[in-house]
């Protein structure tokens, strides 16, 4: 278990050691005029305006971004933050997403901080001190408007000062009946630290460690049984934030704060090196772990930084696919839900890699290790910059992995996902990661054209290359003279032996291996110039825990291939409230193509490119079920079509039985999905969500890699499900048929009661059932929406609700 202080007490070792540390943090506090105060927070990192990035798909990419920002209206996005302060917003609130009013505002300055210390570009610049401006004025309101517990914040979660009254005296009720209260401020929170961190603006630094004193005070008086309760709902990365604070200041209440925020539902598992992230909601974890790593970072915890270690461990080796994200619906699914990544639509969510990215970047601080570098430079390319359409601008919520299907993209002022949020930031900082320093260590991590100006030894360095559609890259020392090591990454798919590198036309001997830095040191002038060759070659990575399922990587690229454009609806998506995700119709994977071959490896040699066109590939030797045309290409390249990224291999005996076994198994699911109205995942968080869930006495869990939702003693649990004005329909519930005991409970629609089953001793089997019921017309007549209702009896339980859905009458 961990202990309840800010910083364990291992040994006298050390605390002369942590002592040290807090006495560092508050000299750099004290002498930071000539660093950059994103440098002051994280010590290895070149601030955004030392490195600007050269001509390729990134700047393209940072530069079509900030088109897209500047479509977006400030006032809007400020509406929530004024109207909970009591003030009159100067424009209405975004809509889509209601319940969650001001989370893409702090996103929002993030990337407006991002892209003003990037380019200095003025109209940002701009924004970002409005917001600012508007922000220290919601502060300064709340302490007037809401003196009993306002004082400091800047948030705008809506019917604040319920939620918050009753959270300060230990009442949950009104928190858990909101939206992910905490993550929405982590958002805010995070938006002043970066507008401080990216630019030095002091305004952002003063409202973010006030804001951090209200949570600290706003939390005060819970004890930490009740914090570890408070936990249970998502909160984003709080526990960093608190960190951050801790590191700007050296105040060790921020620690304290840290460590209260820290989920230990998560945190003593991961630190003894137990997995326990089976059905759990991915980016609810992400955030944490990020935290966890800070903690450990700035006090030297190792039971903090050891899980914050293996938790990225665990989800980049065992949870990620080729593309480097990971999840579906949101969750990690266990082992034996692998076929959901094929099934499903609902792929690695765009938010999580976001975070996954930012936990690399800290975890390489601690140890600068290649396989971090690695990791980054896959999910950059493969997934980041695949989220952006590289027209228009729009952002991407799910990638999905089932063959055939598509991406959609958001429009600016119209959807306000999560997604979004990130979104804005995730093109803003490609710079970031290129280049850091250690000592006397300049490391290059990233082959991506930029201009380097180190400004501590008085150099600037030019990086040329058109990676991944060349495999080299070009170093030029542009102005200055140092001494220093540069730390050339060998990255691991370069084969052994096969890394090249000359210095001033000289080839140097490389002893290096895959996945290591080559050092060369010396005395660097300018006119100095370094090549390296980095051959890249065809690899195969399998889908975790599905290995007939296989992507094909060129070098760090996954390589995907276009199928065709039909029934892409919704391609940019409106603002209705399930528009990220692609809903046009699901083309039976049966009838997807099939890579037959008796030898894989068979696969990766056919590869042949194609002229004049780079990093385009043909398969003309492979032997194809269910044939397409298939051109292998980036898949960072492929939009607005439908794609593969996972084929499935088999040889021709394997074949035959997975026709047989298949076909009927998608031809039930896909008949299924064409009489579906409406339907939630009763115990996943976004479903529900997305369905206003109301409850009492009413918990979630999973059964058999299955989520259900239940109701005791009187309790109940509801949604609202669409009818699309249809009276023909049936209500569609999903029990499992093993349950014992008094299983007793009525089933609603808007309060009239439709049906009282009783699930106790019903069906005596272990397997899942699926029972209709009819819904009469006049319940139904002249509705859009209906609400369902599950009501347990006195003094016993509704049984697991799995999977409940509308059905029209089928055809």
């Amino acid at each position: 278990m961990f202990k309840k202080l800010p910083i364990s007490e291992t040994s006298s070792k050390e605390k002369m050691r942590k002592s040290f540390g807090l006495l560092l943090l508050c000299i750099a506090c004290f002498f930071s005029d000539n660093i950059s105060a994103q440098e002051r927070l994280y010590s290895n990192q070149f601030s955004l305006a030392d490195v600007q990035l050269g001509d390729g798909p990134f700047k393209h990419a940072r530069d079509l971004n900030i088109e897209t920002l500047l479509k977006y209206n400030t006032d809007r996005l400020l509406s929530p933050y004024l109207k909970e302060a009591g003030l009159i917003p100067k424009d209405s609130g975004y809509k889509n997403w209601d319940g969650l009013d001001g989370h893409v505002g702090g996103h929002y300055l993030s990337a407006m901080a991002m892209n003003v210390a990037a380019t200095q570009n003025a109209e940002c610049k701009k924004r970002m001190e409005y917001m600012l401006a508007e922000l220290k004025k919601c502060q300064e309101a709340n302490i007037v408007n809401h003196a009993g517990w306002g004082e400091g914040y800047v948030g705008g979660v809506p019917n604040s000062a319920l939620i918050w009254t009753k959270l300060k005296a230990g009442d949950f009720n009104a928190y858990r009946a909101a939206w992910v209260p905490w993550y929405n401020l982590h958002k805010m929170y995070a938006g002043l630290r970066d507008a401080w961190a990216y630019t030095g603006n002091s305004i952002a630094k003063e409202l973010f460690l006030k804001f951090c004193d209200w949570g600290i005070n706003i939390t005060a008086a819970l004890s930490d049984e009740q914090m570890q309760e408070m936990l249970d709902t998502e909160q984003g990365g709080m526990n960093e934030v608190f960190a951050d604070a801790y590191q700007v200041t050296g105040d060790n209440k921020y620690l304290v704060a840290a460590k209260r925020f820290s989920h230990r539902m998560l945190l003593e598992p991961l630190s003894k090196n137990i997995d326990n992230l089976d059905n759990k909601h991915a980016n609810t974890q992400v955030p944490k772990a990020i935290g966890f790593q800070r903690i450990g970072e700035l006090s030297g915890d190792a039971g903090y930084q050891n899980a914050g270690r293996f938790f990225w461990e665990t989800v980049t080796n065992n949870r990620t696919l080729a593309f480097g994200g990971n999840s579906r619906r949101e969750f990690f699914p266990a082992m034996s839900a692998a076929a959901d990544f094929i099934d499903d639509v609902e792929g690695p969510e765009s938010c999580n890699s976001y975070n996954m990215l930012k936990l690399t970047e800290s975890l390489f601080r601690i140890n600068p290790s290649v396989k971090y570098i690695d990791y980054y430079e896959k999910t950059v390319y493969n997934h980041i910059l695949s989220t952006q359409h590289p027209v228009h601008g729009g952002y991407v919520y799910f990638t999905p992995a089932r063959p055939r299907h598509y991406r959609v993209y958001s429009a600016p002022n119209e959807a306000m996902w999560c997604c979004v949020g990130s979104g804005m930031e995730n093109h803003g900082k490609y710079n970031e990661f290129i280049y850091t320093h250690q000592h006397d260590s300049l490391f290059l991590q990233l082959f991506i054209a930029s201009e380097l100006n180190w400004k501590e030894k008085k150099i600037s360095i030019k990086q040329e290359t058109n990676f991944p559609f060349e495999a080299q890259t070009k170093l030029t020392i542009t102005g200055g003279n140092a001494l220093f090591n540069l730390m050339v990454r060998y990255p691991s798919w370069v084969s052994d032996g096969k890394l090249q590198v000359l210095v001033n036309g000289k080839p140097i001997k490389i002893q290096a291996k895959p996945a290591s830095f080559l050092t060369i040191k010396r005395l660097w002038k300018k006119g100095d110039v370094v090549e390296i060759k980095l051959p890249m070659h065809h690899t195969i990575e399998q889908l975790p825990n599905l290995p007939s399922y296989i992507a094909l990587m060129h070098g760090p690229i996954l390589l995907g291939a276009k199928t065709g454009k039909e029934n892409m609806q919704g391609l940019v998506a409106n603002d209705s409230r399930w528009g990220h995700i692609a809903g046009g119709k699901k083309l039976p994977v049966s009838k997807a193509p099939i890579l037959l071959q008796q030898n894989v490896s068979a696969i990766v040699k056919a590869l042949q490119p194609v002229n004049n066109q780079p990093l385009k590939f043909i398969t003309p030797g492979v032997k194809m079920a269910n044939p397409v045309d298939a051109v292998f290409e980036p898949f960072f390249k492929i939009h607005d079509s439908r794609y593969m990224m996972y084929w499935k291999t088999l040889t021709d005996n394997q074949y035959k039985s997975y026709l047989d076994s298949i076909t009927a198994v998608e031809n039930e699911r896909l008949a299924l999905d064409a009489i579906t109205i409406d339907f939630v995942a009763a115990g996943e968080q976004q479903p529900e969500a997305d369905h206003g869930m109301e409850w009492k006495k009413s918990a979630g869990g999973v059964f058999h890699e299955e989520f259900y939702r239940n109701a005791f003693d009187s309790g109940y649990f509801s949604y609202n499900l669409a009818t699309k004005g249809q009276t023909d329909i049936s209500l569609s519930v999903r029990y499992y048929g093993d349950e014992t005991g008094i299983r007793k409970f009525d089933i609603y629609i808007d309060d009239q009661k439709l049906a009282t089953e009783s699930l106790g001793g019903k069906w005596k089997d272990q397997k899942f059932h699926n029972v209709s019921y009819s819904i009469p017309a006049e319940m139904l007549q002249g509705k859009e929406k209906i609400k369902v209702k599950f009501q347990a009896l006195p003094k016993t339980a509704t049984g697991g609700i799995y999977y409940i859905r509308l059905l029209k009458k089928a055809p």
